[in-house]
């Protein structure tokens, strides 16, 4: 399984692959499991979906580690617009964004000027937005830049990698300011001086963070978000919860748009907060790949699909 994963990882980072494998019909087949589709319209329709069924949603325009500022403000204007579509069709969907995608690895005072506009609509508009983590060596800048942005806009979140060892500390030093925070395992090569390289520590070490955060909704008011598919890492966060009495709509649960679909409503019908993560754009091959590393058994659906097409 390891393996498998460490392979899926290197091929999200080939640039061969990454010129190549886009172009397979097989592959944009198989990618529909995870993505509505390229364009906007096509993740706002299946957003609509969810809403009708009670589930609210969150927006990624795909895309990282953009090479002109110029690309940077056109993703800052397309956050925009579509936090201005989505106040006028009046849906319930949330965005978020990569730094990178906004001129992290250009300009520090761009991208954070450029996440400060966003922030700056989304509560005109009373809405969220959301920072997305990137690899290890982002996360500094990323959380310097979030901090940053908390002082002033309270509806700013960060994700944080339950696989980096240093994350414990991250919380701890985000607790006081009641974040918002989106708990996710990871999804980057890492050496393991910095990542848990086996999945049963990473599991283990998101259920401490987990718990951590619970109390962190009692105590210092956080909205935490807990980004898994696992079900088994579901029941022992409600069991906390309930043993905390945290009501179960302070519960919420974030998954991916085509994983377990009939857990995410068995989820909501019972109650919890359940938001699925809608992901767009043309620039999907790295983060498809990625997918398929967190869950290397999904390459069998990748392999059905070559020989139905």
């Amino acid at each position: 399984m390891e393996l498998s994963r460490n392979i899926l990882l290197w091929a999200s980072e080939n640039q061969y692959l990454l010129e190549h494998v886009p172009n397979y019909r097989f592959v944009r087949r198989a990618l529909k499991r995870f993505m509505p589709g390229e364009e906007l319209d096509d993740a706002i329709g299946a957003a609509k979906t969810f809403q009708g069924d009670g589930i609210p949603t969150v927006f990624t325009f795909l895309g990282e580690s953009i090479i002109d500022l110029s690309e940077a403000v056109k993703v800052r204007d397309h956050y925009i617009g579509l936090l201005e579509r989505i106040a006028r069709e009046k849906l319930d969907i949330e965005v978020s964004v990569k730094l990178t995608q906004l001129g992290l690895d250009l300009s520090t005072d761009h991208a954070y000027e450029n996440f400060k506009a966003l922030a700056i609509k989304a509560k005109e508009l009373n809405n969220v937005v959301w920072i997305d983590m990137e690899r290890s060596s982002y996360v500094d800048a990323t959380l310097d830049l979030y901090r940053k942005v908390r002082k002033d806009y309270s509806n700013a979140g960060v994700c944080l990698q339950s696989y980096l060892r240093r994350t414990k500390k991250d919380l701890e030093s985000l607790i006081e300011m009641s974040p918002l925070v989106r708990l996710v395992k990871g999804a980057y090569n890492e050496p393991a001086s910095i990542a848990y390289p086996d999945k049963e520590d990473v599991d283990k070490y998101y259920f401490e963070l987990s718990t951590r955060l619970l109390k962190g909704i009692q105590d210092n008011g956080v909205r935490a978000a807990f980004g898994t598919h696992d079900t088994d890492l579901h029941r022992k966060i409600m069991k906390v919860a309930g043993d905390l009495s945290v009501p179960k709509e302070k519960v919420e649960i974030q998954m991916l748009y085509g994983i377990k679909p009939n857990e995410q409503k068995r989820l909501a019908g019972e109650g919890y907060n359940i938001r699925v993560l809608i992901s767009y754009g043309k620039a999907w091959y790295k983060w498809y790949v990625r997918r398929l590393a967190e869950r290397p058994a999904n390459v069998g659906f990748v392999v059905r699909n070559i020989f139905s097409s």
